[in-house]
């Protein structure tokens, strides 16, 4: 029930930041916002994951990650549950703070695909990471330990908060990374992955939304454009007829 009011609280507050925000008047965008490709954008999340990989096989990194289990282990016995809910917080509160009145970049159709589209990198890349290194969970549970799901789900909201709101107001980005690395924190916490899982997670989640935003305006003009002119090439008339016996009706296409 705490975890539940926590999320709750954070997603109320996004809503009370949205209200004072929020113009007179509300431009609704129907065509998504061109992020063109930047280098310099992949440094962070490439640092983060190469730290993780070199983590698989760093006897230094090994043995850091061994110190923090062991500090946890010894000052925390309580585990919580509540990076179960944080995870989808920061992606939520873009579908929140819109509801409030405050629009983001891109209209619900294109920011959804987004959302949609890095989320399925994401989880492509962390199953198939999973599967590759096979590394054992601190708690022993399982051997799926890196990369941390729970971590890259949430960075990868946090990304597509900062996104849609960093033109209007960094706090929401901050605020949307301030749960994403707490969401990280726990899963230490909580004994269910090592240092090196959850900051490869991060990575992940950053490059997934990141690389989603630069694809999506090729991908909508390619495709869903192209599939809008077809439709609208395609006409058709629906034609009542009787004959004195029979009566029904003709279908006639034209593309």
């Amino acid at each position: 029930m705490k975890c539940l009011n926590l999320f709750g609280i954070f997603l109320f507050a996004q809503c009370v930041i949205a209200q004072n925000n929020v113009s007179d008047t509300i431009v609704l965008k129907d065509t998504v916002q061109n992020l063109k490709f930047n280098y310099k954008q992949l440094i962070i999340p490439t640092v983060l994951i190469g730290y993780g990989f070199i983590g698989l096989n760093s006897d230094q990194l090994k043995s850091f990650n061994s110190e923090v289990k062991e500090e946890v282990n010894e000052h925390i016995d309580e585990k919580v549950t509540i990076d179960d809910f944080m995870q989808y917080a920061p992606a939520a509160s873009v579908y929140v703070l819109n509801a409030c009145g405050d629009a983001g970049k891109n209209n619900l159709k294109d920011r959804s695909i987004i959302l949609a589209s890095s989320y399925l990198m994401m989880s492509v890349a962390v199953l198939a990471l999973k599967d590759i290194t096979k590394e054992e969970r601190p708690d022993g549970s399982s051997n799926n330990s890196f990369p941390s799901g729970h971590t890259a789900t949430a960075f990868a909201g946090a990304e597509f908060l900062w996104q849609e709101y960093k033109d209007k107001s960094i706090w929401y980005g901050v605020s949307g990374y301030i749960v994403a690395t707490a969401t990280g924190v726990f899963r230490v916490v909580n004994n269910r992955h090592w240092v090196t899982d959850v900051v490869a997670g991060a990575g992940i989640g950053i490059l997934s939304t990141k690389v989603a935003y630069w694809i999506y305006p090729y991908v909508n003009r390619k495709i869903f454009t192209s599939n809008k002119t077809k439709e609208n090439k395609v006409s058709s008339m629906i034609m009542p007829y009787y004959n004195g016996k029979q009566m029904g009706c003709g279908l006639v296409m034209q593309f």
